[in-house]
């Protein structure tokens, strides 16, 4: 499956629209390589920039130029609007596309572009003005005459405003962040003593994100799903919207699974919501793509959400229903050229799954996770597969930076055909080096409630206990199995990489290893003496070896076996009795207690931002603070030590 529309043969020099030949893309990661990939098929020079610590990742290395931009953290690189300016001019871009976060929606700095002379891949900043305020495109909505969840939108922003719109509102509420969006700055109140804590903390991560803190507070909704209309306008004034996406699989309020179109949607209601969110976009003057998201109900009353301004994350789902290059028409209109289809003429053929790789551990509350990519395998191509990354193997995943690794996409002629086809692309993805949430997207895509498109914002919470089981012993099957992948990776007769070779059949005699081989293997804290025999009944496990390692996916998860000297001894003990440790890489950005403070069980001691989110570290139980081993602004590793209680 391959993202096309009718490409003209050369996007420059036409008579009447603005000539682009060269395109710097102001992002990093897998959106970047993305564009490019577009930007390149139309015989675009293209221009990437990266921080100090990206010189040498993905998106900088298959950029024809590269410039660096310094520092680390976004605010010292990708959110710099002068530097990334300069590298435009330097290079000779005449275009700028800003990608999905970061400056994407910043009306600041579409305006810097404008400035500079040159083209801004987006919409016009009024329009990002318009919609990139929540409160403001809330109003505008009401205005239009589009149902609005209730809630408070406006400027006020003391502790007070906000006690009193939620009591006004009812609890449960979601506060969130005016001008931000992707899960940054939004928590779940569920009552009022919890709501200064959880203001505070959104602000924070609002500020860190966005640059701006300002917050609004919603009726939270139970059970709703969320469906959002891709829209497209040209400058010319046709406006027209390419189908819906169901968004409904979510955690942390970050979208985890996509699809397209919406699983049981009438023609009606694909209708009313689309031609709102036209209205939409018209009324501001929208230019590009953009998204129109919505709440739906159970009754099917539609609720306007917000209205993202630059082409959202999960865009090639609508590609892959389609068949159109959304990018190529980001060029195409801003070069001034009018849209090439109309509504009637809008496609739209089977269906599409995307997921979302995160470099995260579900088991701890989905905390983001940072290192080395020691193995990194992508399922093959191949018919209506898709595979959008921003990472190779051996490249380091940063802790300043969103721990999206890449996006996996199945088309089918049928929901399940895609279902069934992304499923496949899952068990053949491998990651290691850093935890993922890959067995806990194919525990999705497998679950019966998501075969039967039982969809809300509710559904992993729902099925926790089935998408996110406690982890137990390895079983004897595995052990096994374990075992004998691992001898043979050792063994140079037989080969695994070749299924024509007589060597790769695994019922017959082997003349050169003895009939039973006796293994001491290793995988993470768990030690097993295996015998294992020549001959097997049981399948063969998908496996990887590195170095010393070898790496077998059992049951989605990835298991790294080792093997080790049964004679030694192996001991291990925490380096502080009662020590509260970093759960990832960050920076701290509070320090809550001091040394001989009492605290009581569930105390806030330490908040620390990750990959732009903030997680506080609490007491396990009562006691009192003996030492702190951090202060505020520290950059800390994984495992460090932050505070001991006695």
């Amino acid at each position: 499956m391959n993202a096309h529309d009718e490409l003209s043969p050369a996007l420059s020099g036409t008579q009447g629209t603005t000539p682009i030949t060269t395109l710097l893309v102001a992002n990093r990661g897998e959106i970047a390589c993305r564009v490019m990939r577009t930007a390149k098929a139309l015989g675009l020079t293209t221009v990437a920039v990266h921080s100090a610590i990206d010189r040498n990742a993905r998106h900088a290395r298959e950029a024809d130029v590269a410039v660096d931009l310094g520092g680390a953290k976004p605010a010292d690189s990708y959110l710099l609007i002068d530097r990334i300016i300069a590298a435009a001019q330097a290079s000779g871009a005449q275009a700028i596309h800003p990608g999905y976060g970061f400056l994407s929606e910043n009306a600041g700095f579409a305006r810097a572009v404008e400035a500079a002379g040159l083209v801004f891949l987006g919409p016009p900043a009024s329009a990002i003005d318009a919609m990139g305020s929540k409160s403001a495109a809330k109003a505008l909505m009401e205005a239009a005459g589009v149902p609005l969840v209730p809630g408070y939108h406006g400027e006020a922003q003391d502790a007070q405003t906000f006690r009193d719109a939620a009591a006004r509102i009812g609890y449960p509420v979601l506060l969130k962040a005016a001008a931000g969006g992707g899960g940054k700055g939004m928590k779940v109140v569920e009552r009022e003593a919890d709501l200064a804590e959880a203001l505070q903390s959104a602000q924070r991560e609002a500020q860190s994100a966005f640059g701006d803190s300002r917050m609004l507070v919603e009726k939270y909704l139970l059970q709703p799903r969320h469906v959002e209309i891709q829209v497209f306008a040209d400058a010319h004034g046709n406006c027209l919207y390419l189908n819906e996406r169901d968004c409904s699989i979510q955690r942390r309020h970050q979208k985890v699974v996509e699809e397209a179109p919406a699983p049981g949607l009438s023609l009606e209601l694909r209708r009313a919501m689309g031609e709102a969110a036209v209205k939409a976009a018209q009324a501001i003057g929208y230019v590009g793509a953009g998204t129109v998201e919505f709440l739906l109900d159970a009754r099917g009353q539609f609720f306007f959400m917000e209205m993202n301004t630059r082409l959202q994350v999960e865009h090639p789902v609508t590609e892959a229903i389609t068949g159109l290059d959304l990018v190529a028409w980001q060029i195409r209109v801003a070069r001034g050229e009018p849209l090439p289809i109309t509504q009637a003429q809008v496609p739209l053929r089977g269906h599409a799954i995307e997921v979302r790789l995160y470099a995260e551990d579900p088991q701890n509350e989905f905390l983001p996770a940072s290192g080395a990519l020691t193995l990194y395998h992508e399922p093959a191509a191949g018919p209506g597969r898709r595979v959008d990354s921003g990472v190779r193997e051996g490249d380091e995943v940063s802790p300043f930076y969103d721990p999206m690794l890449g996006k996996l996409i199945a088309w089918g002629e049928s929901r399940e055909e895609a279902r069934q086809r992304l499923l496949a692309m899952l068990d053949e993805t491998a990651v290691a080096g850093v935890k993922t949430n890959l067995a806990f997207l194919r525990r999705i895509l497998a679950h019966p409630s998501f075969a039967a498109a039982e969809l809300d914002t509710g559904f992993i919470e729902r099925h926790q206990a089935d998408l996110l089981p406690a982890p137990g012993e390895l079983s004897d099957a595995f052990w096994q199995a374990a075992a004998d992948a691992f001898m043979e990776s050792e063994s140079p007769y037989l080969r695994s990489d070749d299924p024509h070779s007589p060597w790769s059949a695994r019922t017959g005699w082997r003349s050169v290893l003895p009939a039973h081989t006796t293994v001491h293997l290793a995988c993470g804290a768990e030690r097993r003496r295996v015998r294992q025999a020549s001959t097997n009944a049981h399948p063969r496990p998908h496996s990887f070896r590195r170095d010393d390692r070898l790496y077998v996916k059992w049951e989605g998860e990835l298991h790294a076996i080792e093997r080790v000297d049964p004679i030694a001894a192996v001991e291990r003990e925490h380096a502080h009795h009662g020590g509260l440790s970093a759960p990832m890489n960050g920076s701290i950005v509070r320090v809550l207690v001091e040394p001989g403070q009492s605290v009581a069980a569930g105390t806030a001691l330490v908040v620390l931002e990750a990959m732009k989110m903030e997680h506080s570290i609490r007491a396990p139980q009562a006691g009192t603070v003996k030492a702190l081993y951090c202060g505020e602004g520290d950059m800390v590793g994984e495992g460090a030590v932050l505070v001991e209680l006695s």
